[in-house]
């Protein structure tokens, strides 16, 4: 045991957090630190980040920061690339190993490699997924490519979920030689959720105690009310509570309760969310080629088609309505974000990286592994058994949004 450095990735949180209370188990001191993502361009000219995707990184931060002082500890928050700042602070400190999340993508295994390249050795664990792969019973290489195969072995196998670790009882001191930085500030926005482990927890409790996973199912398809859906999807993308911990409360409601098809559903969508991360393990680089698994060559990317589908200027009114919301908001339904992604990819031949880097630069719950997985499924380069979705907006707009109100509120 020596002085060890915890990388915050995509698991901003304290509660069920297995690496980081391996990581206090095996360190005699701990600095915990977050390496801020550099500002950066897209090919196609638009920033990596909106600043609304950076404030909520920025306010679940800070309440990390606020869990870890509560403990003794506190956030390290570095600037630059982990190649370069990791092993200069190693140095500084005098530390001997990394403490890291396992992030499948392909940028995040590559700083892996940057970091052993250095000399610096990394211990990194898998603790993303609703699932423990170990009890899948085969190999990550066996995964059914098609989802339905995939949860009708998990059904099986009856798996329903890796039991959450508590958090740490303690956590070791830091390091003598650790430099003094000011506190992360405190941001409120005008995003529709607050950011932090303890606001994910808060939102989780009232979700389940205002009895709203009954009717998840009948409303999970609505286009814009807060409660027709669960809205975790923002505090998972950063990791800011768990899937195992939401799961396992999904499952207390279920004893309490009696479960139905809304609360099957939760897991249901919990369980899609396993199968993207699970698929990117299998596949890894290839999902991020232009043709995908597929050997379809993908739309070539028009500059004003893509103007006029971004700014919601395409004079077709659901499609505006939907990408004005995710411009002011950061945000989409699910079902919006399947309409307005098909509309591109299939009525306007739009270019699916494009678009999926869109939704990257914009959504406050952007994941990589989600935002590629769907954004393959609905275009034709995925695991789709159908070769993609294309919507009809004229049936979508009867089903859901008949009287208007979804695009009166977003063009008016």
């Amino acid at each position: 045991m020596g002085c060890s450095i915890y990388w915050f990735r995509a698991d901003l949180r304290l509660l069920d957090n297995p690496q980081f209370v391996n990581a206090c188990q095996h360190s005699q001191s701990l600095l915990p630190v977050f390496v801020l993502p550099q500002p950066e361009q897209t090919p196609w000219g638009f920033e990596r980040a909106s600043k609304q995707r950076a404030l909520w990184l920025h306010q679940n931060l800070h309440d990390l920061q606020k869990s870890l002082e509560e403990k003794g500890s506190t956030l390290l928050v570095l600037e630059g690339e982990p190649k370069n700042v990791l092993p200069a602070l190693c140095i500084e400190v005098g530390a001997d190993v990394i403490y890291c999340e396992a992030i499948a993508a392909p940028e995040e295994q590559s700083d892996i490699l940057e970091l052993q390249r250095a000399g610096l050795t990394i211990n990194t664990q898998w603790q993303s997924t609703m699932l423990d792969p170990k009890t899948l019973g085969m190999d990550v290489q066996e995964l059914p490519d098609v989802f339905t195969n995939f949860r009708q072995v998990v059904e099986k196998r009856r798996l329903r979920y890796a039991e959450p670790v508590a958090r740490p009882q303690s956590i070791p001191p830091l390091p003598a030689k650790l430099a003094k930085q000011d506190p992360i500030s405190e941001l409120r926005t005008s995003l529709f959720v607050n950011g932090g482990e303890s606001q994910a927890l808060t939102h989780l409790e009232q979700y389940c105690e205002r009895r709203l996973p009954d009717s998840y199912k009948e409303t999970r398809n609505a286009l814009s009310q807060f409660d027709a859906s669960s809205k975790f999807s923002p505090w998972l993308a950063v990791g800011s509570i768990s899937a195992r911990t939401i799961a396992k409360r999904i499952h207390r409601y279920e004893d309490r309760y009696g479960a139905n098809d809304g609360s099957y559903w939760l897991w249901f969508e919990l369980l899609w969310r396993d199968y993207f991360r699970f698929l990117m393990l299998k596949y890894g680089k290839r999902l991020f080629s232009p043709k995908g698994l597929s050997q379809r060559t993908p739309n070539t990317v028009d500059p004003e088609l893509f103007t006029q589908w971004s700014t919601g200027m395409t004079g077709v009114d659901l499609i505006d309505a939907g990408m004005r919301e995710l411009a002011a908001t950061g945000f989409l339904s699910n079902r919006m974000r399947q309409i307005v992604a098909s509309h591109w990819v299939y009525a306007m031949n739009g270019n699916w990286q494009v678009g999926a880097a869109w939704f990257e630069s914009c959504l406050i719950d952007y994941d990589v592994y989600s935002n590629q997985g769907n954004w393959l499924y609905v275009a034709g380069h995925g695991t789709d058994p159908r070769g993609g979705r294309a919507f009809n907006v004229a049936k979508q707009i009867a089903q859901y949004d008949a009287d208007g109100s979804y695009r009166k509120r977003w063009l008016d």
